[in-house]
């Protein structure tokens, strides 16, 4: 039994992009209650919270908010996170439906080893975006933009990529940022996401992204993409300029699980 007011709570990562998942509580919590949370020396710590529910005619709904407390979007890696989570909690079978705000999403566990899994969730079919000679701006679940990069590893990615975040000729909503080079027939990813106004060390919808450029620009059928928390795979059917079937898939991984203090009104400093 968890103390009162304290609620149980797993972390768990896609390729580095970390989440606290957990079921959803009777009382809704705050955007700054779960900045908090997400807050890494505040709270527990993560790119962003995954609440779930339960879902009408599939095995569970997720809420995704980023780390800045905030909801909109659809979080590719979070997706299979939240497949895992399900798996675990849910005893949801390995190949599993569930609903986010982008709509329905199928979900397998390839593998389930030891606290490691394999997963893949299938995506929004592309057919709409914005492409020229250096850059892609395409919705994936959440809103990107895809430039080419000559020196990924030499690139001070805050800096170049924030003036890009913010501008409203793009989005006005904000865009995630995405900056790609190809090395060797291979794919090399960084990723400043919205919401948590950092790099991550992987995102599961620019990944997503970086594939659909990879396909128009140098019409490669499926890619591997690397980003520094390690390697997501994308797959899809493609007929002229419409992508279909799209799959994301990469590892997951099991950190930790815990309770933590859902009052609402204790007080911090930085909040």
């Amino acid at each position: 039994m968890f103390p009162a007011k304290h609620y149980p709570f797993k972390k768990l990562h896609g390729a580095g992009n970390d989440f606290i998942i957990m079921h959803a509580p009777v009382e809704p919590l705050t955007n700054k209650f779960i900045e908090m949370l997400c807050h890494r020396n505040f709270g527990i710590g993560a790119d962003g919270l995954i609440l779930i529910s339960k879902g009408e005619k599939v095995d569970f709904k997720m809420d995704y908010y980023n780390a800045d407390g905030y909801g909109g979007s659809m979080c590719g890696n979070g997706g299979r996170a939240a497949a895992v989570f399900a798996f675990l909690e849910l005893n949801a079978k390995k190949n599993m439906q569930f609903e986010a705000i982008d709509g329905l999403h199928q979900a397998e566990i390839i593998q389930a080893l030891e606290g490691s899994f394999d997963v893949k969730i299938s995506m929004n079919d592309i057919t709409d975006f914005d492409l020229n000679e250096d850059r892609l701006i395409v919705n994936t679940g959440s809103p990107h933009y895809v430039k080419r990069c000559d020196n990924l590893a030499g690139l001070d990615l805050i800096n170049t990529a924030t003036p890009i975040r913010y501008d409203k000729n793009i989005s006005e909503e904000g865009v995630n940022v995405n900056f790609m080079e190809r090395t060797n027939g291979e794919i090399y990813l960084r990723t400043y996401e919205k919401g948590v106004e950092n790099e991550t060390l992987a995102c599961g919808t620019g990944a997503t992204a970086a594939a659909i450029a990879a396909a128009l620009w140098y019409d490669i059928p499926t890619a591997k993409i690397h980003s520094k928390g390690g390697d997501l795979e994308v797959n899809f059917k493609r007929e002229g300029q419409k992508f279909t079937d799209v799959w994301l898939r990469g590892p997951v991984q099991f950190v930790f699980e815990g309770s933590v203090n859902l009052d609402q009104k204790q007080s911090f400093a930085a909040f």
